[in-house]
């Protein structure tokens, strides 16, 4: 399995603390069958996180990369960021100051839950003006969208991918999420699903079980496009694949 979406490098941001914990959750992802996993500390956030791209968070990145094979886990390790939506983010992108998805096309975005879906359209038409491609974030959290799931119908036929938490589909973010994950999973509008880990005790990189409840209803072939296909196309800037989209109208 590949891993797109974790807040596993350490002490810079509200995901792991410490080396300590982060190689923690690297080892515990290994053994639940991941194989490559994508760095994405949170990135642009207006008046929290910077976390633009510069040489002292290429060290830290180096640092648990280089303490991961010290530590002999079995795992790779990939550069991305999840870069939180502003007007500012198609210059980010134009002027390299963030990571995109393993030095792909694509790159990993979120939206503020009560964002208009005006200004979303919007800066997402502006990104693809600029040559990337978005993948986003934990769509089924967004209350604009569980009020209206047209809107991820909208995303996904413009080209958008769009990623979903396994503690959605787990019901670990309650009823709302769960629920529109599932109408987006029912609706083929799902690029790919990863773990957005903060932790090794919760909201962990352990994937095994999302793995089993996809395939358990959804099938074999749906469970690796999400865990599998749609990962690997994504971190060596492909074409992603789906199903053909179901409108909510």
């Amino acid at each position: 399995m590949i891993d797109i979406h974790t807040h596993v490098l350490p002490g810079v941001d509200d995901g792991s603390e410490s080396m300590e914990m982060s190689l923690s959750m690297l080892a515990l992802a290994a053994e639940s069958g991941v194989d490559t996993l994508v760095t994405t500390p949170h990135c642009n956030i207006p008046d929290e996180i910077d976390n633009y791209l510069d040489a002292e968070l290429e060290e830290r990145w180096e640092e648990l990369n280089a303490e991961k094979e010290r530590a002999e886990i079995p795992i790779r390790l990939c550069h991305g960021m999840e870069i939180f939506a502003t007007p500012e983010l198609p210059e980010l992108l134009r002027e390299g100051r963030v990571w995109t998805l393993n030095g792909t096309d694509y790159f990993l975005m979120e939206f503020a839950f009560n964002e208009d879906p005006d200004f979303c359209f919007q800066i997402l038409e502006d990104c693809v003006s600029e040559g990337f491609h978005p993948i986003i974030a934990h769509p089924e959290r967004y209350f604009f969208l569980q009020d209206d799931p047209q809107i991820a119908f909208a995303w996904c036929t413009a080209g958008y991918g769009l990623q979903v938490n396994k503690g959605s589909l787990l019901g670990r973010f309650g009823h709302g999420p769960m629920h529109t994950a599932e109408l987006l999973m029912e609706h083929g509008l799902v690029a790919c699903v990863a773990s957005d880990a903060h932790r090794p005790y919760q909201r962990s990189t352990y994937m095994g079980e999302i793995r089993r409840l996809l395939e358990g209803r959804y099938g074999e072939e749906y469970m690796r496009l999400l865990l599998e296909e749609n990962p690997a196309r994504i971190l060596s800037g492909e074409e992603l694949l789906g199903y053909e989209p179901i409108s909510f109208e």
